[in-house]
């Protein structure tokens, strides 16, 4: 049989055989299905030649017939992806004579102009750009070329509003361009049918999938602490368990040529890189996430390619299929929390056909070993979880209809409803629905109007700003630096939808392993101090974690049975280890350490089980074990908080993870009552109507709000009134669609309402053990409690305040003469601080920045007269130096602190103390009043 290349045209041939030698399985698919002309969803693995298997035969179509710019338009999720894919296309493009250009956000303007007046015949873009596009008249006319439209890494845009925000551009383009072949590509996708119908709405398209579940190699690894470990750990203050795992990562990065080790959020890559540092200062690594500057991620990805590193530490932001060159090795630090995650990162590793995709997961303790396995055995065998997609987003579709009339400025109503009905997400859209989100739009947006006279839908002026603001659905996130009040030093970040839903004074987090209380949230930043209490803390990166599948959970709670059946029939260690491995890629010290968790368990308490929910009751806490994954268990645990909490005249609250349910403040019996008096279909009702007061829902509410313009883009949440916002807006579509983007994203309510329909005709029951057994024990605990030190001792803390303030500079200012005036440090200071001019005692003690302080004495002391906002500075002035007389350098320390005037001083240092330790605590304590209270004066 000759090559698939045999049908390309001969110059694009000869090009393909020098590259390939021969074609690759999804090219030997792929190529005759773009060649014939149709519709095509490809998937095959990171690697495998599945762009050249859609871009050779597209070469082949503009070398065999004349093509009018812009013919082919690539799209891909990221200006990264952009610059990639146009270094590896260039060399086709340049050998065939073929002109390409990119075009993102970050394309200039003389660049823009050219792509107008010399246009090429392919164009790599973002999804977003299309939105831009569409509105220039020079551009539109070329739009109406493009007969072929490719959308890169389609598992990454399908899930959520990019996507749908895409569905409704591509319907907007093919008024201009007719009916263009679209290709879809992706490494890795749940549900390929799902996706296809998504983005090919209702054209007949084909799936050519080569992806082999066979070629991906992933083992779970959980060390057992040597003794080497435990002499480190007692060295560098962090647990021998954690110890263990970072010379197993270190150990395995060493091994290999090059690898990338992947974390689940920002925080942790930057606790990891820092850990690996304490075994090895010169560890040739870098990190790369979202928050890092573009010029440090390029920079990272260069010397990563030209192999200075051994290992990037990446969250997500690597995931896509990015050129950095070859990868032998992908460890995942803890459990990647889906399949998907997992498969399309593994995918990074083993590029080219025939090798195989490698991965470790390092599991940490408890659930995440139990986790990792079940996620890496499905993995292993191809069982991805099924997409989740929006559908009908009003924020969207608000956006694209004021995009249709900025191209037309006026149109009929029903052509708008025409041309966006034929989207995949808005297939079920009614008149009656596009009529309120126009008269939305109209009545109280002002974005457009109605003509009386013809009925027709026009836009306003303020149509182009909105348009522009809002070209892209991804939300403007801020970080907030968070300030440790005791050393005045940066303990780490936090983004805008933590701050929004628990930055109140007096709530308390983790970051980087420890636990905080706010005292202050000022600009963008979090005042805190250290707590010890960590079983009250929120972790501060929830809101990044990606939900735990209900598959997933309910697989660990068999696998937690059935090595609880086996120690019941009392098989040897041994053996049940050999069992779970026969079934699940683990090391044999994983193994064992879920047959001891397990073993640990079982002495004394029932094992949960995925059909059931075991409950235990703590102190003033009720503990549930629904094994039913992240959403589901988020879903229930509202709903009978909401509930209860309205039964009891105050707020009951919750923490939810994917295999528990913690509740304080109530009894076992209500909850059961709960869930078996009210009716499955009660659920939404009564989620719409709390949902629409929790903090979850009032930070959605802003990016809805401002995706319609209601708000502007760059509006930071602290300075609106978001209560009155949305009373303004109670029940509009703004209010409607925060709803429905929290039960698509953070809810499942269809499987919870199969679960209460179980629960009440007993299928699901409720099963009692005493409390708190170990497995209850587990969710208490945070992820990456244990990566660092244990909580900060006050001993400590005291020590690196008193070192703070000793190193704080503070300016010295004599009263007497007037003329001797210094900044210096605190430390530097002489016990009894002297004019070293007159030899006066007088000296007040002031913040480096008080510089007009001299003049105001010298002012007062030669007798001129001064304002009263001078008499009430000198004021000040001679109360410090009063102290200072009094208690020299004591004093010098007080004064110091943070918002610590002298009549705070004078309580201060008026007071007896047994030692040191309580002198600087009683600084600190007043600094922290200071803090959580001065946004309260005038």
């Amino acid at each position: 049989m000759g090559s698939v290349f045999n049908i390309l045209d001969n110059t694009v041939k000869g090009l393909a055989v020098s590259r390939f030698k021969k074609p690759t399985p999804v090219q030997e698919l792929a190529l005759p299905k773009v060649l014939e002309g149709k519709n095509v969803l490809v998937i095959a693995e990171t690697g495998s030649g599945k762009t050249e298997s859609v871009m050779l035969a597209l070469f082949s179509k503009l070398m065999e017939k004349e093509h009018e710019p812009l013919a082919i338009l690539y799209l891909t999720p990221m200006k990264a992806l952009n610059r990639d894919m146009m270094d590896r296309l260039v060399w086709w493009c340049n050998k065939l004579d073929i002109d390409i250009s990119v075009r993102h956000g970050d394309t200039t303007q003389h660049q823009r102009k050219l792509q107008v007046e010399h246009p090429p015949k392919i164009m790599i873009t973002t999804p977003e750009q299309i939105n831009a596009m569409l509105t220039g008249k020079r551009l539109r006319e070329l739009l109406k070329n493009i007969k072929y439209i490719i959308v890169d890494e389609i598992h990454e845009i399908v899930t959520n509003k990019r996507g749908v925000q895409l569905t409704l551009s591509l319907e907007r383009l093919k008024r201009y361009c007719g009916n263009p072949q679209i290709i879809a590509l992706s490494a890795t996708v749940g549900s390929p049918k799902l996706a296809a119908d998504f983005i090919f709405a209702d054209k007949k398209y084909e799936i050519v999938k080569t992806v082999n579940p066979k070629d991906l190699r992933i083992e779970v690894q959980s060390p057992i602490p040597t003794k080497e470990d435990k002499k480190l750990a007692e060295k560098i203050f962090i647990g021998e368990n954690v110890v263990s795992r970072l010379r197993n990562i270190y150990e395995e990065i060493k091994q290999h040529k090059s690898s990338i080790t992947f974390t689940n959020t920002r925080e942790a890559a930057e606790i990891l890189s820092s850990r690996l540092r304490l075994l090895d200062k010169d560890f040739p690594h870098e990190i790369h996430h979202s928050s890092l500057s573009k010029s440090v991620r390029i920079n990272a990805e260069k010397e990563f390619k030209a192999e200075k590193l051994k290992t990037l530490i990446a969250t997500s932001s690597l995931e896509l299929g990015i050129d950095i060159g070859s990868i032998d090795l992908i460890i995942q630090y803890m459990s990647p929390r889906q399949v998907s995650k997992i498969t399309q990162r593994v995918g990074r590793s083993g590029h080219g056909i025939g090798r195989i995709s490698k991965g470790k997961i390092i599991a940490s303790e408890a659930d995440d070993i139990f986790e990792s396995s079940v996620i890496a055995r499905k993995a292993m065998a191809g069982e991805l979880e099924p997409l989740t997609i929006h559908t009908g987003s009003l924020d969207v579709l608000s956006h694209q209809i004021v995009g249709l009339l900025i191209e037309s400025f006026e149109m009929e109503f029903d052509e708008i409803y025409k041309i966006f009905k034929k989207a995949y997400p808005y297939k079920h859209m009614k008149k009656e629905d596009l009529k309120k989100i126009i008269n939305f739009l109209n009545n109280q947006l002002r974005l457009v109007y109605i003509d009386d006279t013809d009925g027709k839908v026009k836009r306003r002026r303020r149509a182009f700003t909105y348009y522009f603001e809002n070209l892209s659905v991804i939300p403007n996130q801020r970080r907030y630096r968070v300030i440790d009040t005791a050393t005045n030093s940066m303990v780490g970040s936090l983004d805008e939808e933590f701050i929004a839903s628990h930055g109140n004074t007096g709530s308390t987090f983790i970051v980087r392993g420890r636990p905080w209380r706010i005292l202050s949230v000022e600009d963008n930043r979090v005042f805190v101090d250290a707590i010890n209490d960590i079983t009250s803390a929120v972790p501060a990166w929830q809101g990044e974690l990606i939900p735990v599948p209900y598959s997933v959970a309910q697989e660990v709670g068999e696998l937690r049975n059935k090595i609880a059946n086996s120690l019941k029939e009392n098989k040897k260690r041994d053996k049940i280890v050999e069992e779970i491995k026969r079934r699940y890629p683990v090391t044999t010290q994983t193994a064992v350490k879920m047959v001891e968790i397990i073993k640990k368990h079982v002495k004394k308490h029932k094992i949960p089980k995925p059909k059931e929910i075991m409950f235990e009751e703590f102190k003033d806490y009720v503990v549930l074990h629904p094994m039913f994954g992240t959403k589901v268990n988020e879903t229930i645990s509202r709903f009978v908080t909401t509930i209860i909490s309205a039964t009891h005249g105050e707020f009951i609250t919750s923490r939810v993870d994917p295999y528990r349910i913690i509740i304080k403040g109530c009894k076992v019996e209500e909850i059961k009552k709960v869930l078996m008096d009210y009716k499955p279909e009660d659920i939404k009702i009564i989620l719409e109507k709390s949902l629409s007061r929790s903090s979850l829902f009032r930070f959605r509410f802003i990016h809805v709000a401002k995706r319609f313009g209601a708000i502007t883009r760059d509006a930071s949440f602290n300075k609106i009134n978001l209560d009155k916002l949305i009373d303004i807006y109670w029940n509009s579509p703004i209010f409607v669609e925060t709803l429905h983007e929290l039960f698509t994203q953070k809810l499942d309510l269809k499987k919870t309402e199969e679960i209460v329909q179980q629960i009440q005709s007993k299928k699901i029951k409720f099963t009692k053990t005493d409390g708190l057994s170990p497995i209850a024990e587990m969710g208490f605990r945070y992820e990456l409690q244990d990566v660092v030190k244990p909580n900060r001792p006050e001993k400590e803390i005291y020590k690196l305040f008193r070192k703070r303030l000793l190193d704080s500079k503070v300016k010295l200012l004599c009263i007497n003469c007037g003329n001797y005036s210094i900044t210096n440090y605190v430390k530097k200071i002489e016990k009894e601080p002297r004019c070293r001019k007159c030899q006066s005692k007088l000296i007040a003690v002031l913040k480096p920045y008080k510089s007009e302080a001299q003049s105001i004495v010298r002012k007062w002391l030669n007798g001129k007269e001064l304002t009263p906002e001078q008499s009430e500075q000198l004021r000040f002035i001679k109360k410090s130096a009063d102290l200072c007389i009094v208690y020299g350098k004591k004093a010098v320390i007080t004064l110091a602190g943070r918002g610590i005037g002298p009549q705070t001083a004078s309580r201060i240092l008026a007071k007896m103390y047994i030692n040191e330790d309580d002198f600087y605590k009683k600084i600190l304590n007043s600094e922290r009043e200071f803090i959580r209270t001065k946004r309260f004066w005038s």
